[in-house]
This record gives structure tokens, C-alpha cells and sequence, in this order.
């Protein structure tokens, strides 16, 4: 059988396939299932800062509602503070006590000085790393993409100063050029990359008209734009990569490894296909393996990034009309005749 462990942000894994950040991690007996169905490690469910927030402001307004209601009363209730994100780092560490994989801690910031303040306390669980997931959603026409891009690298600077364990950035595929700013971040020193956050979208209901919440998760083959920019990526930066979104079974994983991705995070799988999927996926890595008569990951780990490949502009095409042009006869052939 082949050794599929490999190396993630310093840690040593028994296999590339990492459960993402959901609300799976948020049940000890989840956890220790995607434990025994093979996950090498977890990414505990994200701490929002604007969750925090949101649920601090409610606490308040639901205390106070009845205030001065009574001549001689000004409150009814005694002044009770919102745990912040106590409750949170709590669960957190007791995930990181029953379970003997790496536990990834996830974090969503707001402020310079609340993302410091929020890594310090996550460190201080014991999670063997910190993920944090940096996004820009435009508000003001007058910010520019230099000025958004400066004040998350500033933000990044600052977490690495202050933790020691390693440190991973999450980040979303809405750079004006993201090689350039992976690369400002590798010159930062993190420990790692994730392609790519999985912003939340807005939807309309048209019958109610009115905003809905759908449950967003991730369809077969989204995976693609993360397999681009691994294959771009690979031997490139110091930084690890692994990819995210849209990874559904083991040859799927194999195709992200071939580009040049170390590991990859899997989530809207093991919702689709329950916990006991996992299994399944690290046994068709296995057979694969076997069958090319690979004994490692790292025998075939980025053997078709861009700097391996022999076609160096297979990852910066980005129109179908130059894969036509340059599709061999049988290629074309396979496409039915109009």
C-alpha cells in the first residue's frame, strides 16, 4: 500500500485530505468520525469577529427593551456583558483535547487590533496552527485595490509577529493579480495558502421578492480554479498550498496533487456524501497510487505544475478558442458534429 502522508504547515499528516472549516467540527462526535473515517486534520469552524458583534448588539437591545418602564426602576435586568468569543475558544480546545490529528483554528477579524487579540487567545487553546481567512467586500467607491490589498498584508504582518504556531492564509480569488499578492504574502514568511475562500453570495427569492440565505456549498468541479493557480504556484513560493472548494472524491485530490497542491480541504463532500466518504477517497488515492506504481506523494506531487509541464501555457490560457487551436485531431474528433 502506498504512504500518502505528506507535510502541511509544518505538521506531519497521514494522508493530504484536511476537513474544512464548517459546522461539522462544532460536535466532538462529528470530529472524532471524520477522525476514524481517515481526515489527517481539521479546520475548526470559523470565529467571527462581526458574529460576535452582531450577537453582543442583540443581548444589549433584548436587556434594555424594558428599561424605564416602571417610575422607579432604570433597568430590570442586571448589566450582563456578551462572553465575546469565549464560549467559541472553549469548544475549541476541547475538540483539540479528544481528537489526536492536528486541529487547524479558523479566524474571521474585523480590526487590526481585534485580529491580534483573537490569535493570541486562539494560540493559547493549543491548536497546532491558525488559518485566518482575509477578504475584501467593496463598499466605497473610493478604495482602491492597492489600498485594500496594503491593509490585509499589514493585518497579516501583524498576526505572524504575534503567534508562534503556524500560520495559513485563506484567500479569495478577487485580486487584481493574486500570483503577486500570494507572493507578498510568501515574502511575509506564513507557513501556507488555501484556494480559495468561499464567500458568502447573495440570492433573491422572486415569488416572496425578497433576499434569501441559501446553505452555500460547493458543486463537482469547482475545483478548477484552484488546480489553475496551484499549477502556477508550485516551486514558486515558499509558502504550502492546498486547495479548497469543490473536492468530491480521491481522483479529484490526485488532480490537485499532480498540479502542485500539498494538501487540499474537503467540505461540501462530506455533507453530500456523509463523514464515512472520506474513507472512500483515501482508498482511490491508494488504488490510483498502486496502479501508476507511485510508493509517495511526493513521487507525483506537482509533476503537472507549469515549471513540469510540457505545455508551460496550459494554466494561462483563458479562452476555449486557443485549446481548440492547439487540440490534437483525435481531441477534436471526440466532439460531436454540428
Amino acid at each position: 500500500m502506498a504512504d500518502l502522508s505528506t507535510n502541511y504547515l509544518g505538521l506531519k499528516l497521514k494522508n493530504p485530505i484536511i476537513a474544512g472549516a464548517s459546522n461539522l467540527s462544532a460536535s466532538i462526535e462529528k470530529v472524532k468520525a471524520m477522525e476514524k473515517a481517515g481526515v489527517a486534520a481539521i479546520v475548526y469552524k470559523s470565529l467571527f469577529e462581526e458574529q460576535i458583534n452582531l450577537e453582543s448588539a442583540e443581548l444589549d437591545e433584548e436587556l434594555e427593551a424594558y428599561n424605564e418602564r416602571h417610575a422607579e426602576m432604570i433597568k430590570i435586568h442586571p448589566d450582563i456583558k456578551h462572553a465575546g468569543p469565549k464560549e467559541h475558544l472553549m469548544h475549541l480546545k476541547k475538540v483539540k483535547e479528544n481528537t489526536t490529528i492536528p486541529v487547524i483554528a479558523s479566524l474571521n477579524a474585523i480590526y487590526e487590533e481585534t485580529w491580534i487579540e483573537y490569535a493570541k487567545m486562539i494560540e493559547e487553546t493549543g491548536v497546532d496552527a491558525l488559518e485566518i481567512n482575509l477578504y475584501h467586500v467593496p463598499k466605497k467607491f473610493e478604495i482602491t485595490s492597492k489600498e485594500a490589498e496594503e491593509n490585509q498584508l499589514k493585518i497579516v504582518k501583524s498576526i505572524k509577529k504575534a503567534v508562534k504556531i503556524p500560520l495559513s492564509v485563506k484567500i479569495s480569488p478577487f485580486y487584481s493579480n493574486p500570483l503577486n499578492f500570494i507572493q507578498q504574502l510568501d515574502h511575509l514568511k506564513v507557513d501556507g495558502i488555501i484556494l480559495f475562500n468561499r464567500l458568502f453570495e447573495p440570492e433573491i427569492d422572486i415569488k416572496e421578492e425578497k433576499h434569501i440565505f441559501p446553505f452555500n456549498l460547493s458543486n463537482k468541479g469547482d475545483y478548477r480554479l484552484a488546480l489553475r493557480y496551484a499549477g502556477l504556484l508550485h516551486g514558486q513560493i515558499n509558502a504550502d498550498v492546498a486547495a479548497a472548494s469543490g473536492i468530491f472524491d480521491g481522483q479529484e485530490v490526485v488532480k490537485l496533487l499532480l498540479a502542485g497542491a500539498d494538501t487540499v480541504q474537503v467540505v461540501s463532500t462530506l455533507y453530500k456524501n456523509k463523514i464515512e466518504h472520506a474513507s472512500q477517497m483515501i482508498s482511490q488515492i491508494n488504488s490510483w497510487m498502486d496502479e501508476k506504481g507511485y510508493e509517495k506523494i511526493d513521487d507525483f506531487k506537482g509533476n503537472l505544475a507549469r515549471k513540469n509541464t510540457k505545455d508551460p501555457f496550459v494554466y494561462l490560457r483563458a479562452q476555449y478558442v486557443d485549446i481548440l487551436l492547439n487540440s490534437s485531431e483525435k481531441l477534436l474528433n471526440n466532439y460531436p458534429k454540428p
